[in-house]
């Protein structure tokens, strides 16, 4: 059986194309399989975008101050470099997140444009499937995906709070404990068609 690790984690970006803006920020938490928290596993980093790579839509969002970027960012290959290097060895890292799949794009573009090969599994877990498949099994329709929408079911976080990479990576991961320890297995329901132990 693999050995995996799960990298919780959350990028904000200056835009939503991967073709057209740049990362801003990456947050990361390092859990084993079974969510720990693994030492020295959390980190985040100010990435310095290319400014016409930023939209003012995206700047407003998580706050973005080009002159604060350029004193307390780095650049996307020394971020992803020091994401790489912290990654156990050994190790299959599953990127796990909200709405991941976003995260990987601008991830795979940025890791292959410097050169770096790409640490992570082609694998992904995401909160927004694990809040939806709770929601059926609890029989709680739910009104949105997001992370804001199932922290908050979860009592976890208000609807207005400020987005950012290690923030957000944070949240998630508590969320997601959260929505694990309620699918919890319950008792079959006494007209379950599954044959007993002997009657196969």
């Amino acid at each position: 059986m693999a050995d995996f690790s799960y990298l919780f984690l959350d990028c904000e970006f200056g835009g939503l194309d991967p073709e057209s803006h740049d990362i801003t920020e990456i947050g990361v938490i390092l859990t084993d399989d079974r969510l720990a928290e693994i030492e020295g596993g959390e980190k985040e980093w100010k990435v310095i975008p290319r400014p016409d790579r930023v939209t003012p839509e995206a700047a407003a969002i998580f706050h973005y101050d080009e002159q604060l970027w350029r004193d307390e960012g780095v650049p996307v290959r020394q971020a992803l470099t020091e994401v790489a290097d912290m990654l156990p060895a050994g190790k299959k890292i599953v990127p796990a997140g909200q709405n991941v799949r976003m995260d990987v794009l601008f991830l795979e573009k940025a890791f292959k444009a410097c050169e770096i090969p790409y640490p992570f599994d082609y694998h992904v877990i995401d909160l927004a499937t694990l809040y939806f498949s709770w929601s059926l099994v609890a029989g709680e329709p739910v009104s949105a995906l997001s992370l804001r929408q199932a922290a908050t079911h979860a009592g976890l976080s208000q609807d207005k709070v400020e987005h950012r990479a290690l923030a957000d990576a944070r949240l998630t991961l508590e969320t997601f404990r959260h929505y694990i320890g309620r699918l919890a297995p319950r008792p079959l329901p006494d007209n379950d068609p599954t044959p007993a132990k002997g009657d196969e």
